[in-house]
């Protein structure tokens, strides 16, 4: 059997990435083999020169190391996400009609959660442009990196969760209230690129170009993103 293409992620596009692998018609010349962490951990594993096929990360993240000269230049936008709110299984929903209404929910919770990713990088600004960021300091739960915000909120250690609906859809022990209303949404296009270190970029092309056509868009909206 061939070697796998090597395809490093974060954890908001694993499950949208191995539902295309498991269903990749050619597993037997190109094997796929996926490996998800925090995005902040990737990309270090990408600037350290590790052997890898294939990165996906946030756009900006991508765009960085083309720029850095540790990923070939040529970004395939994968897929997006919006920034959802979820409350633990039970829980009454709040109201996220629109902004504001968002912003009395965090204050009125208890502990809030969300993550070191690119939808917990936007809410920290928002919290700062709310006028809010001091008064809910001692409540806010950053969950480390690799730790979904639901589980979390599952295990009752926040009853407000803030993350990327990719990362939310399949968890238990949680009710999804739904994405941040158009006022304050923030969504994330995520990307692939060809590390300079690969060792079959001829492989990870022709994968990648299977995970992007139209043809993969109804498994990336199964798994809670849209297509690019």
């Amino acid at each position: 059997m061939a070697s796998p293409i090597k395809i490093l992620t974060s954890m908001a596009t694993r499950e949208a990435l191995q539902a295309l692998a498991d269903a990749y018609p050619d597993t037997a010349a190109r094997p796929i083999a996926i490996e998800n962490i925090g995005g902040v951990k990737a990309a270090e594993r990408v600037r350290a020169g590790e052997v890898l096929d294939v990165i996906v990360l946030a756009d900006n993240v991508i765009d960085g190391l083309i720029a850095e000269g540790k990923v070939r230049p040529g970004r395939l936008d994968f897929a997006s996400s919006g920034v959802t709110v979820c409350v633990p299984k039970g829980r009454a929903l709040p109201d996220i009609s629109n902004g504001e209404a968002v912003k009395q929910a965090v204050l009125a919770a208890t502990a809030v959660c969300y993550s070191t990713g690119p939808s917990g990088v936007y809410l920290e600004k928002l919290f700062a442009q709310w006028g809010i960021a001091d008064a809910i300091k001692s409540k806010l739960v950053v969950a480390p990196p690799g730790v979904p915000v639901g589980g979390l909120v599952a295990e009752g250690k926040a009853d407000l969760g803030f993350q990327q609906l990719s990362e939310l859809i399949h968890l238990s022990g949680i009710e999804i209230v739904g994405g941040l209303p158009p006022d304050i949404q923030k969504r994330t296009m995520f990307s692939a690129g060809i590390p300079v270190a690969s060792s079959n970029a001829e492989g990870a092309r022709a994968v990648l170009a299977y995970m992007t056509a139209p043809a993969a868009a109804d498994l990336k909206r199964k798994n809670g993103m849209e297509p690019a």
